[in-house]
């Protein structure tokens, strides 16, 4: 079959989406299939409307040449993707990542609106840009073949507004990895590597460690983005891991701990919650005293231990191979 990937990043720039793109390609390539790439290059410069119509017409080619098409997003690439799947008469499938929308809205507003409530408190609160982006989110939902959610939490946020129909929907995991070894930690480093955006909450982060520091100069929080080899390295040799933002899927950085068997902090409004519940500590990510108290406690060498040691339970693995052969099993449920 001849697959087109169409993601707003891809190697080498650093995302979710390019390593999933990356890892897709991959696997199918494997399989035997011939496989494309569309991704923004001179989009990233252009307005919201002009972009979206930029990448519309350089996509066409590619949708016509393919069997089906794979989308990364529901609104920057999965607009102007669906439009040509359906001028061509293609098969889509839209794998959703994050909300296009939600972390607009609170960049916007530096409003710390929770993901999980964004929908029923903040949807009469959109601005113009805003209601045009939720209407075309719709349309683009609507019109895909398939849409593919990594989990249910997710599913369930989007069903109600987006007025999706559980038979037009599946649910593809995200990549769980072997274990790759266990190392000792060179130094109390906590690492919280993300994008510099309000719904990340790196602001309470970094207040909640100012006030850790003043009492213990030893610990440190490592927030600087690394090229993905790189990232990994520090991911293996660091002391924890920790993520307390505003709303999460399916978080690769808390899944990349996992595999590295790095105790971790993650906040408790995550889609993975019902896998991992019982393997790292959860936390309000509007609670600094709760985040301050996880840390402290992960600072306790006993603690530590028990924590490292319920991470080194884990053992679920669902590797590219599973997921690529999962979106083929979708692709053949399109009618």
């Amino acid at each position: 079959m001849k697959i087109l990937i169409s993601t707003g990043i891809y190697p080498p720039k650093i995302g979710g989406p390019a390593e999933y793109s990356k890892n897709l390609k991959s696997q199918f390539i494997t399989s035997g299939h011939k496989v494309f790439i569309a991704t923004y290059s001179l989009e990233n410069y252009l307005p919201t409307g002009l972009r979206h119509l930029y990448f519309f017409i350089k996509i066409m080619p590619k949708v016509l040449r393919s069997d089906f098409v794979l989308i990364m997003d529901t609104f920057s690439v999965g607009l102007p993707t669906v439009l040509a799947c359906k001028l061509f008469g293609k098969k889509s499938i839209i794998r959703t990542g994050g909300d296009f929308l939600w972390e607009g809205f609170v960049e916007r507003t530096g409003k710390k609106v929770l993901l999980r409530d964004f929908y029923e408190k903040e949807i009469n609160n959109f601005s113009a840009k805003e209601r045009i982006i939720f209407r075309l989110t719709k349309w683009t939902l609507k019109n895909t073949s398939k849409i593919v959610f990594s989990t249910q939490w997710q599913r369930e946020i989007f069903k109600k507004p987006y007025d999706l129909e559980m038979g037009h929907t599946e649910i593809i995991e995200n990549f769980y990895g072997s274990k790759e070894g266990d190392f000792q930690p060179k130094e109390k480093d906590f690492v919280a590597s993300t994008r510099r955006l309000v719904w990340k909450n790196t602001d309470l982060l970094k207040e909640v460690f100012q006030k850790i520091k003043s009492r213990n100069n030893e610990v440190s929080l490592f927030s600087a983005n690394l090229p993905f080899a790189e990232f990994m390295e520090k991911i293996k040799n660091c002391y924890a891991v920790i993520q307390v933002s505003l709303g999460d899927i399916s978080p690769n950085m808390i899944l990349d701990a996992i595999r590295y068997n790095r105790p971790f902090i993650c906040t408790k409004e995550v889609g993975i919650y019902d896998r991992i519940g019982d393997v790292g500590i959860f936390v309000d990510p509007l609670n600094e005293k709760q985040i301050e108290e996880a840390v402290l406690k992960l600072l306790d060498k006993n603690e530590y231990e028990k924590a490292k040691e319920k991470v080194k339970q884990f053992s679920f693995v669902h590797t590219w191979q599973s997921i690529a052969t999962e979106f083929m099993g979708v692709y053949n449920k399109i009618k």
